[in-house]
């Protein structure tokens, strides 16, 4: 085997976090994958995992070596991707992240759309509302809302947005409109689960003074999507980001309530919660990438606005 080819199984290996791992993902047994590790510690004469049934670690040397080696396979990839810059058609690879119902609504779509464009690009979408390693998951790009914690990934801004408290009016009718945070108490409300803990935190803010609610969940889930669709049936109050359900507040189907007060689930949540681009932080993005970023940036921009002007 060739060393980049070393190099990349090595990189799969830590990146998974174990032999077998590895080997499910590129298609090879537990005894190739043991063969091919012994192989390379034998090229260079150096152990570079310490090695269990269950798990592994680096060692001081296989640490020195698994960074170099991804300086090495991003040097490679944009020294072939250079190549394709010549090209005008776009092809190769592009996994996209983002949360579940925002992704239904709008993600989807724009990758069909983009998809039909430049047939040759082979699009994966993941949705998921909880958060998401994107480097270990080989996530080119992530929609997401809300700030960027600290971190060695990039942000671009998208669009604004902001966190908003809504209802049917059938809900509204049956059991009456929360004038004040407090109301929520004796209210009915929709909750969205991260990672099996409820986020019933809700945030708001009047006259200057940030206050949290703890709001006891009548329904939660993890999908958003879910949650939007309980409040459309009338079950009770969701707290969502406003392109979520900017569709259904057009057309009626959901009102705002609280508006003046609602900030988000975090103390870090603003009267603006943008919509944000995630990406690795590197110098080199594939041409897929990129275009897609662009696209994506233009045509949600196109159709948040015409459901603005129905608002």
């Amino acid at each position: 085997m060739a060393k980049i080819d070393d190099m990349e199984l090595f990189v799969h290996v830590v990146k998974a976090g174990g032999l077998a791992a590895a080997g499910r993902k590129l298609g090879l047994s537990p005894a190739s994958m043991t063969a091919r590790m012994n192989q390379i510690e034998k090229r260079y004469d150096t152990r570079l995992l310490t090695r269990n049934t269950r798990n592994i670690a680096l060692t001081e040397a296989g640490e020195r070596f698994y960074y170099g080696c991804l300086k090495v396979l991003e040097e490679v990839a944009h020294a072939e991707n250079g190549l394709q810059e010549t090209k005008q058609e776009l092809s190769g690879s592009l996994r996209v992240a983002a949360t579940s119902d925002f992704g239904r609504q709008y993600v989807s779509s724009a990758i069909a759309e983009f998809v039909s464009k430049h047939p040759k690009v082979r699009v994966h979408l993941m949705l998921a509302d909880g958060l998401i390693n994107i480097i270990d998951e080989g996530v080119d790009l992530a929609i997401r809302f809300g700030n960027l914690p600290d971190s060695n990934l990039i942000s671009r801004p998208i669009m604004e947005n902001r966190r908003v408290l809504c209802a049917s009016p059938e809900y509204i009718h049956s059991f009456g409109e929360p004038l004040v945070p407090e109301d929520l108490a004796h209210h009915r409300c929709l909750v969205l689960e991260r990672h099996g803990q409820p986020l019933n935190d809700w945030h708001f803010e009047s006259q200057a003074q940030r206050k949290t609610l703890k709001v006891t969940p009548y329904l939660s889930c993890s999908d958003g999507d879910v949650i939007r669709q309980w409040a459309l049936q009338g079950y009770g109050i969701v707290m969502k980001s406003l392109i979520d359900v900017k569709k259904d507040i057009a057309d009626g189907r959901l009102v705002l309530v609280l508006e003046q007060f609602v900030r988000g689930f975090s103390q870090k949540d603003t009267e603006s919660v943008g919509l944000q681009a995630i990406y690795p932080s590197r110098q080199y993005q594939p041409r897929q990438v990129k275009a897609f970023l662009t696209f994506f940036t233009k045509w949600v921009s196109g159709v948040s606005n015409s459901e603005s002007r129905h608002l």
